[in-house]
């Protein structure tokens, strides 16, 4: 809950900048302010309304701290100058409005800026130890905080790119996915609708009822084809408004598909072995678009008369094995593997998983499998 509540902190102060610039100097004047609220001794000068005007001058330019790093860093160090020579008021236990501003500057500023501003403060703060108390311990302490606050500054900008690296890596992985998607729902519905259509006209005149049922399957695999197609829009518009995914289809729906696919003509079966229910909606969506391209590619290369789609779940191994009895594997099939087989070996590979393309057990026919480990309860909720 801790976490959460960061990261949503972490959101808004991202989206409104200047009111976390702005609630950053109110905590540094409220910082500055308690030298001068709490008792001092009597031997010491009393605190004054012009010294505590010129301390908020010290802390005023810090609204603009983003904007213009360096020149607000100049702009403190003048104000803070003034306050030390023309005015004896309290001092300061740190130099809240420099640490700011040098941290600022080394996660935002280019080089240039960030190397004068260690040639300022070379100058700056062995003239302040000097004008206050000339002392080499206060002189070893001061360029130690300043250092620090370089250093933080520093790993704060590197962790800042590390994220910014690895959002745009998960946005190209994101692509991927969806282009992957839109691939299989894409070339499976066309592949399903052009062979139906090819065979319509000899139905037609052979076997009129053959061609009725035809057309029925071109109706029905278009308007799934339409519905994957929405639910995809859907997601993407989901994301970029910040919801959640759509579900994706899952092993209930692979009795739909190779019912779909067996009324274009391929005597499909669908067999399965061990517990599928409860799988992970990833693991089961990647399951079923492996079976989905799996037989995209029997309908579109094998010319084969009939294939098994089979789903086995043995421990913690699912195996998707896909097998027709068509021509089998090209000569040239493994120098020349297409997109829907290396789009297979990924979808495993994304889930810790591999897959294997080629001839059938007995050298005929053409075999896809795919084995994906099944996470424990435990691993999916982590």
């Amino acid at each position: 809950m801790r976490i959460r509540g960061l990261g949503q902190a972490r959101e808004w102060g991202a989206a409104h900048p200047r009111a976390v610039d702005v609630g950053l100097a109110l905590l540094v004047q409220a910082a500055v302010t308690m030298p001068f609220v709490v008792p001092r001794p009597p031997d010491l000068e009393p605190a004054t309304w012009p010294a505590y005007g010129l301390t908020t001058l010290t802390v005023l330019p810090l609204v603009w701290r983003r904007r213009a790093p360096l020149a607000v860093l100049l702009a403190v160090l003048a104000a803070s100058a003034l306050y030390k020579v023309a005015l004896e008021g309290p001092g300061q236990p740190l130099p809240y409005q420099g640490l700011v501003c040098v941290h600022t500057i080394a996660v935002l500023a280019p080089a240039w800026q960030r190397a004068v501003t260690a040639g300022l403060l070379l100058v700056a703060v062995p003239a302040s130890v000097w004008l206050n108390t000339q002392s080499l311990r206060e002189l070893t302490f001061s360029l130690f905080v300043f250092g620090a606050a370089y250093v933080f500054g520093r790993l704060t900008d590197a962790r800042q790119r590390a994220h910014l690296v690895e959002a745009e890596r998960a946005a190209a992985r994101e692509r991927a996915r969806i282009a992957r998607e839109m691939h299989d729902i894409l070339s499976h519905a066309v592949s399903l609708m052009i062979v139906q259509a090819e065979a319509g006209p000899v139905a037609v005149r052979r076997a009129p009822e053959r061609a009725e049922a035809a057309f029925e399957a071109i109706s029905a695999t278009g308007r799934d084809a339409m519905v994957q197609l929405r639910r995809m829009l859907g997601v993407l518009r989901d994301e970029e408004a910040g919801g959640g995914r759509s579900p994706q289809p899952g092993l209930d729906e692979l009795p739909a598909l190779v019912e779909r696919v067996r009324a274009g003509g391929l005597d499909v079966r669908y067999e399965t072995s061990g517990p599928t229910a409860g799988l992970p909606a990833a693991l089961a969506a990647t399951a079923y678009r492996i079976a989905q391209e799996a037989l995209t590619n029997t309908v579109r290369h094998a010319r084969a008369r009939g294939a098994t789609v089979r789903i086995d779940r043995s421990g913690a191994l699912l195996t998707v094995l896909v097998r027709d009895d068509g021509r089998g594997p090209r000569p040239s099939a493994g120098r020349t593997a297409g997109h829907g087989l290396t789009g297979i070996r990924e979808r495993a590979a994304a889930h810790g998983g591999t897959a294997t393309a080629g001839a059938g057990p007995d050298g005929t026919g053409f075999e896809v499998r795919a084995e994906l480990p099944v996470p424990s309860p435990a691993d999916v909720g982590a």
